[in-house]
């Protein structure tokens, strides 16, 4: 007889594997998994608020991003270090009062916005 809840912790590990996945192609490729890739899905697939969604994505990213920038600098030389501390200051930053933000509105609007984001870059990337 098959176990009802481990089918369940096994089809939900493979979605967070596919999401996962998915991210680290995302990021390798064009340097972005967490907003366009992990956010959507956790919302879509797992019923996660957009404030859940968001600070678990962002706690992912860490280690995408420090493995991604590794092979990137390590294995291609595709990493200048200085401008990357430069804009990680002010990205510090900006994470916190964007987070401070995202607390404040509610999350229907955070929806919007986030929204309307993909699809000014989506028509930038057309008309470029």
């Amino acid at each position: 007889m098959v176990d009802p809840d481990a089918a369940a912790r096994r089809s939900e590990l493979l979605r967070l594997a596919a999401i996962g996945t998915a991210a680290g192609a995302f990021s390798g490729l064009f340097g972005v998994g967490g907003g366009t890739v992990i956010v959507p899905l956790l919302i879509f697939w797992f019923g996660f608020g957009e404030r859940l969604a968001t600070g678990t994505s962002l706690a992912a990213i860490v280690i995408v991003g420090t493995l991604g920038a590794l092979a990137q600098g390590g294995l291609y030389g595709n990493v200048h270090v200085g401008t990357g501390l430069l804009l990680a200051i002010p990205a510090v930053l900006g994470v916190l009062l964007g987070t401070t933000i995202q607390q404040r509105i509610p999350q229907r609007a955070v929806s919007y916005l986030f929204a309307a984001l993909l699809v000014g870059i989506a028509v930038e990337l057309i008309v470029s």
